[in-house]
Protein backbone atom coordinates (compact mmCIF):
# COMPACT_ATOMS: atom_id res chain seq x y z
CA UNK A 1 0.00 0.00 0.00
CA UNK A 2 0.95 3.60 -0.99
CA UNK A 3 0.67 6.91 0.53
CA UNK A 4 0.31 10.24 -1.39
CA UNK A 5 1.73 13.12 1.22
CA UNK A 6 0.50 16.43 0.07
CA UNK A 7 2.67 19.22 2.00
CA UNK A 8 0.83 22.57 2.56
CA UNK A 9 0.81 24.90 -0.18
CA UNK A 10 3.27 22.49 -2.43
CA UNK A 11 1.79 19.84 -3.99
CA UNK A 12 4.89 19.64 -6.43
CA UNK A 13 8.03 21.29 -7.21
CA UNK A 14 6.62 23.69 -9.82
CA UNK A 15 4.16 24.76 -7.05
CA UNK A 16 6.93 25.41 -4.77
CA UNK A 17 8.55 27.45 -7.47
CA UNK A 18 6.11 29.61 -8.02
CA UNK A 19 5.81 30.42 -4.33
CA UNK A 20 9.10 31.83 -4.19
CA UNK A 21 8.58 33.93 -7.39
CA UNK A 22 5.66 35.31 -5.92
CA UNK A 23 6.93 35.66 -2.43
CA UNK A 24 9.88 37.64 -3.57
CA UNK A 25 8.17 39.38 -6.42
CA UNK A 26 10.57 38.08 -8.97
CA UNK A 27 10.67 38.38 -12.62
CA UNK A 28 9.32 34.92 -13.88
CA UNK A 29 11.11 35.69 -17.56
CA UNK A 30 14.62 36.86 -15.42
CA UNK A 31 14.53 34.41 -12.39
CA UNK A 32 17.70 34.79 -9.81
CA UNK A 33 18.42 30.99 -10.59
CA UNK A 34 21.21 31.26 -7.71
CA UNK A 35 18.53 32.79 -5.30
CA UNK A 36 15.61 30.27 -6.36
CA UNK A 37 18.26 27.22 -6.24
CA UNK A 38 19.18 27.87 -2.87
CA UNK A 39 15.61 28.30 -1.39
CA UNK A 40 14.83 25.12 -3.37
CA UNK A 41 17.56 23.61 -1.40
CA UNK A 42 16.76 24.87 2.01
CA UNK A 43 13.20 23.82 1.23
CA UNK A 44 14.72 20.00 0.69
CA UNK A 45 16.63 20.47 3.49
CA UNK A 46 13.92 21.12 6.22
CA UNK A 47 11.60 18.13 4.39
CA UNK A 48 15.17 16.25 5.96
CA UNK A 49 15.40 17.18 9.27
CA UNK A 50 11.68 17.02 9.59
CA UNK A 51 12.01 12.89 8.63
CA UNK A 52 9.53 13.40 5.54
CA UNK A 53 10.42 11.20 2.67
CA UNK A 54 11.36 13.68 -0.19
CA UNK A 55 9.64 12.66 -3.38
CA UNK A 56 11.49 12.01 -5.86
CA UNK A 57 10.21 14.66 -8.55
CA UNK A 58 11.77 17.06 -6.19
CA UNK A 59 15.07 15.84 -5.90
CA UNK A 60 14.84 15.51 -10.03
CA UNK A 61 13.91 19.36 -9.46
CA UNK A 62 16.83 20.71 -8.12
CA UNK A 63 19.33 18.37 -10.06
CA UNK A 64 17.97 20.26 -13.01
CA UNK A 65 18.44 23.48 -11.11
CA UNK A 66 21.77 23.29 -10.22
CA UNK A 67 22.37 21.99 -13.60
CA UNK A 68 20.79 25.34 -15.02
CA UNK A 69 23.46 27.13 -12.66
CA UNK A 70 26.22 25.27 -13.72
CA UNK A 71 25.43 26.73 -17.41
CA UNK A 72 25.42 30.33 -16.38
CA UNK A 73 28.82 29.91 -15.06
CA UNK A 74 30.75 28.77 -17.48
CA UNK A 75 32.75 30.91 -19.47
CA UNK A 76 31.61 30.21 -22.99
CA UNK A 77 27.70 30.30 -23.35
CA UNK A 78 25.93 27.84 -25.71
CA UNK A 79 24.47 29.26 -28.75
CA UNK A 80 21.91 28.58 -31.30
CA UNK A 81 21.62 27.95 -35.28
CA UNK A 82 21.37 32.19 -35.43
CA UNK A 83 24.73 32.76 -33.11
CA UNK A 84 22.49 33.83 -30.61
CA UNK A 85 23.46 33.17 -26.92
CA UNK A 86 20.90 30.19 -25.15
CA UNK A 87 19.76 31.61 -21.93
CA UNK A 88 19.88 27.74 -19.93
CA UNK A 89 16.84 29.01 -17.64
CA UNK A 90 14.56 28.92 -21.30
CA UNK A 91 12.56 25.33 -21.07
CA UNK A 92 12.14 26.15 -17.34
CA UNK A 93 9.99 29.70 -17.54
CA UNK A 94 8.43 27.93 -20.37
CA UNK A 95 7.47 24.72 -18.33
CA UNK A 96 6.63 27.25 -15.24
CA UNK A 97 4.75 29.39 -17.28
CA UNK A 98 2.54 26.39 -18.94
CA UNK A 99 2.10 25.32 -15.31
CA UNK A 100 0.90 28.71 -14.09
CA UNK A 101 -1.89 29.01 -16.51
CA UNK A 102 -2.79 25.66 -15.71
CA UNK A 103 -3.01 26.22 -11.98
CA UNK A 104 -4.96 29.40 -12.67
CA UNK A 105 -8.20 27.84 -13.60
CA UNK A 106 -7.87 25.21 -10.79
CA UNK A 107 -10.07 27.40 -8.80
CA UNK A 108 -12.32 28.05 -11.37
CA UNK A 109 -12.48 24.36 -12.19
CA UNK A 110 -13.43 23.43 -8.30
CA UNK A 111 -16.28 25.59 -8.39
CA UNK A 112 -17.73 24.79 -11.57
CA UNK A 113 -17.63 20.84 -10.15
CA UNK A 114 -19.30 22.18 -6.65
CA UNK A 115 -21.87 23.77 -8.67
CA UNK A 116 -22.61 20.66 -10.48
CA UNK A 117 -22.57 18.35 -7.68
CA UNK A 118 -25.00 20.66 -5.88
CA UNK A 119 -27.42 20.22 -8.74
CA UNK A 120 -30.41 17.36 -9.52
CA UNK A 121 -30.04 15.48 -12.81
CA UNK A 122 -33.83 16.45 -14.95
CA UNK A 123 -33.76 12.85 -15.54
CA UNK A 124 -35.62 10.98 -18.81
CA UNK A 125 -38.71 11.97 -19.63
CA UNK A 126 -39.61 8.71 -21.80
CA UNK A 127 -38.02 6.87 -18.81
CA UNK A 128 -40.39 8.46 -16.05
CA UNK A 129 -43.81 8.21 -18.39
CA UNK A 130 -43.00 4.48 -19.00
CA UNK A 131 -42.39 3.95 -15.21
CA UNK A 132 -45.89 5.78 -14.42
CA UNK A 133 -47.18 3.32 -17.18
CA UNK A 134 -47.03 0.18 -15.26
CA UNK A 135 -49.57 2.17 -12.87
CA UNK A 136 -51.47 3.79 -15.07
CA UNK A 137 -52.02 3.53 -18.91
CA UNK A 138 -50.02 7.01 -19.03
CA UNK A 139 -48.14 6.26 -21.85
CA UNK A 140 -51.08 5.47 -24.22
CA UNK A 141 -53.25 8.56 -22.87
CA UNK A 142 -50.12 10.78 -24.35
CA UNK A 143 -49.90 9.14 -27.22
CA UNK A 144 -53.52 9.80 -28.30
CA UNK A 145 -53.50 13.49 -26.63
CA UNK A 146 -53.63 15.89 -29.85
CA UNK A 147 -54.67 20.05 -29.36
CA UNK A 148 -57.59 19.84 -30.46
CA UNK A 149 -58.36 17.55 -27.72
CA UNK A 150 -57.14 20.58 -24.92
CA UNK A 151 -59.34 22.90 -26.81
CA UNK A 152 -62.16 21.00 -26.08
CA UNK A 153 -61.11 20.61 -22.51
CA UNK A 154 -60.19 23.97 -22.39
CA UNK A 155 -63.31 24.98 -24.13
CA UNK A 156 -65.98 23.04 -21.29
CA UNK A 157 -64.46 24.40 -18.28
CA UNK A 158 -64.18 27.87 -19.27
CA UNK A 159 -68.28 26.75 -19.84
CA UNK A 160 -68.55 25.93 -16.63
CA UNK A 161 -66.76 28.70 -15.10
CA UNK A 162 -68.95 31.46 -16.99
CA UNK A 163 -72.27 29.53 -16.01
CA UNK A 164 -71.29 28.88 -12.40
CA UNK A 165 -73.78 31.13 -10.14
CA UNK A 166 -72.31 30.77 -6.69
CA UNK A 167 -70.15 33.97 -6.39
CA UNK A 168 -68.01 34.31 -3.43
CA UNK A 169 -69.06 37.11 -0.89
CA UNK A 170 -67.56 38.65 1.53
CA UNK A 171 -69.26 39.71 4.79
CA UNK A 172 -68.17 42.68 7.12
CA UNK A 173 -68.74 42.99 10.63
CA UNK A 174 -68.27 46.18 12.62
CA UNK A 175 -67.10 44.86 15.77
CA UNK A 176 -69.15 47.26 18.64
CA UNK A 177 -65.86 48.36 20.40
CA UNK A 178 -63.65 50.86 19.93
CA UNK A 179 -60.00 51.88 21.45
CA UNK A 180 -61.63 55.22 23.02
CA UNK A 181 -64.28 53.35 24.45
CA UNK A 182 -61.75 50.92 26.30
CA UNK A 183 -59.56 53.37 27.69
CA UNK A 184 -62.53 54.93 29.43
CA UNK A 185 -63.08 51.10 30.69
CA UNK A 186 -60.08 50.80 31.65
CA UNK A 187 -59.63 53.94 33.68
CA UNK A 188 -63.40 53.52 35.15
CA UNK A 189 -62.08 50.36 36.33
CA UNK A 190 -58.93 51.03 37.98
CA UNK A 191 -60.32 54.37 39.53
CA UNK A 192 -61.99 52.57 42.54
CA UNK A 193 -58.68 50.14 43.18
CA UNK A 194 -54.72 50.73 43.70
CA UNK A 195 -54.70 47.99 41.00
CA UNK A 196 -55.98 45.32 38.56
CA UNK A 197 -55.09 42.19 37.39
CA UNK A 198 -55.52 41.79 33.47
CA UNK A 199 -57.23 38.54 33.89
CA UNK A 200 -60.01 40.15 35.50
CA UNK A 201 -60.90 41.91 32.67
CA UNK A 202 -60.71 38.63 30.97
CA UNK A 203 -62.87 37.42 33.47
CA UNK A 204 -65.43 40.47 33.07
CA UNK A 205 -65.99 39.51 29.17
CA UNK A 206 -64.20 36.68 28.39
CA UNK A 207 -64.91 37.66 24.44
CA UNK A 208 -61.29 37.23 22.01
CA UNK A 209 -62.13 40.65 20.63
CA UNK A 210 -62.93 42.23 23.72
CA UNK A 211 -59.67 41.52 25.18
CA UNK A 212 -57.94 42.35 22.22
CA UNK A 213 -59.29 45.87 22.34
CA UNK A 214 -58.57 46.33 25.87
CA UNK A 215 -55.10 45.58 25.46
CA UNK A 216 -54.48 47.63 22.61
CA UNK A 217 -56.34 50.43 24.81
CA UNK A 218 -53.97 49.47 27.96
CA UNK A 219 -50.98 49.92 25.57
CA UNK A 220 -52.31 53.23 24.37
CA UNK A 221 -52.71 53.95 27.98
CA UNK A 222 -48.85 53.11 29.08
CA UNK A 223 -47.66 55.34 26.01
CA UNK A 224 -49.56 57.91 27.22
CA UNK A 225 -48.13 57.72 30.70
CA UNK A 226 -51.28 57.40 32.10
CA UNK A 227 -51.10 53.78 33.78
CA UNK A 228 -48.19 51.64 34.36
CA UNK A 229 -47.82 47.72 34.25
CA UNK A 230 -45.92 45.18 36.57
CA UNK A 231 -45.71 41.16 36.25
CA UNK A 232 -48.42 39.77 37.98
CA UNK A 233 -48.90 36.37 39.32
CA UNK A 234 -49.62 33.56 37.01
CA UNK A 235 -49.38 32.97 33.43
CA UNK A 236 -49.18 35.69 31.09
CA UNK A 237 -50.66 37.72 33.86
CA UNK A 238 -49.75 41.86 34.89
CA UNK A 239 -51.02 44.13 37.08
CA UNK A 240 -52.35 47.55 35.61
CA UNK A 241 -52.39 50.98 38.12
CA UNK A 242 -52.95 54.32 37.52
CA UNK A 243 -50.35 56.84 37.51
CA UNK A 244 -50.40 59.35 39.67
CA UNK A 245 -50.64 62.80 38.37
CA UNK A 246 -47.02 64.52 38.67
CA UNK A 247 -47.84 68.17 40.45
CA UNK A 248 -45.62 70.83 39.23
CA UNK A 249 -45.04 74.03 41.30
Amino acid sequence: MSFEIKLPLFEGPFDLMLFFIERDELDIYDIPISKITQDFLDYIHLLEKMEIEIASEFILFAATLMKIKSKMLLPRPELDENGEEIDPREELIRHLLEYKKYKSVISDLAAMEESRLAKEKRGNLVSELKQLSKIDDVEAEMQDLDLYKLLKVFQKVMSKYSARTDETTHTVIQYPYTIEQQKDFVMEKISFRDRIPFTEFIDYKPDKIFVIYTFLAILELLQLSMVTITIGDGFNNFWVEKTEPVLTA
